[in-house]
């Protein structure tokens, strides 16, 4: 991944809707922030999309029928919650997005490849929100 990817990934504010009013926002290399510890407990998390491939803008029907695809396969998975999210970066970019407790590393890994994204965020319980590059 060249530098201007990684520095937009770190720069990226990743939000996520814990109910109608509540907003998190997840910052690599930083903690869990407080609003979500009681949510995820000792568990791990992770926040993915599978919108604009490789980083690479794509029609809305292409990444509103993977991002379904991605719900429905997290969903499927024993003991995982999923709540809804957004990633905006200090560029403009936005991206609808999901934020997942529970999925062991690998299912996300696989998902992440599969959904060709460069990256997602993860970490376990209320520790640092690190990058986990995919290629």
């Amino acid at each position: 991944m060249d530098e201007f990817l990684l520095e937009a990934f770190h720069a990226t504010a990743y939000h996520v809707n814990l109910d109608t009013v509540t907003w998190a926002t997840i910052r690599v290399d930083l903690l869990l922030p407080a609003e979500l510890v009681p949510v995820v407990g000792p568990h791990p998390w992770a926040f993915i999309t599978a919108w604009n491939p490789q980083a690479r803008r794509r029609p809305l029907a292409e990444n509103l029928a993977a991002q379904r695809e991605l719900l429905a396969t997290l969903q499927g998975q024993p003991d995982v919650t999923v709540y809804s999210a957004i990633g905006v970066g200090s560029t403009g970019w936005v991206e609808p997005s999901l934020f997942v407790i529970g999925a062991p590393i690998a299912v996300l890994d696989s998902l992440a490849r599969k959904h060709a994204q460069l990256a997602y965020v993860h970490g376990q319980a209320n520790g640092v929100a690190h990058l986990r590059l995919t290629d």
